[in-house]
């Protein structure tokens, strides 16, 4: 059985971001050549490429995800769509995610309050239900590897 690792798809060349770009980082993608690489991004699927940007802020204690120009919460439909992503992948060995991403950024991630002023950094929708659903797995990020190509 090989080896699985889940990456954000940004890093791996995917024009999955909200801008229609990539984060493509030729290190992370080098540095798996042993495993089966799973792709992921919750956001693409439920809203499209490109699409507005979204954020996390912190409402009433709790981290809540909102589009940025629309302000509506979405957070039910992140999570719903990351809870699927994991029914169909229920194993792997290792977790590579994009920095400072509202999804992914583990640990970076901005957390605004309701004024859209951060207030601290932390964890990503996706970051924090990977880590409460694979407790014994590694996660990282891209600066974990090597230098991050130019967007495209």
């Amino acid at each position: 059985m090989s080896k699985k690792v889940l990456v954000s798809a940004c890093l791996l060349g995917e024009l999955c971001r909200y801008d229609a770009k990539t984060k493509s980082a030729h290190g992370v993608i080098d540095a798996l050549k042993g495993y089966e690489i799973i792709p992921f991004c919750p956001e693409a699927p439920i809203f499209g490429t490109p699409r507005q940007r979204i954020n996390v802020v912190e409402v009433g204690g709790e981290n809540r995800i909102f589009t940025d120009e629309t302000q509506v919460d979405v957070t039910k439909l992140l999570e719903d769509e990351i809870n699927s992503f994991l029914r169909n992948n229920p194993r792997v060995d290792k977790i590579v995610l994009k920095s400072k991403s509202p999804s992914c950024g583990h640990g970076t991630t901005p957390i605004l309050n309701e004024r859209k002023e951060v207030i601290k950094h932390g964890d990503g929708i996706a970051a924090q239900i990977l880590k409460n659903h694979f407790k014994d797995v590694e996660i990282e990020d891209e600066s974990s590897y090597w230098e991050v190509a130019p967007s495209s």
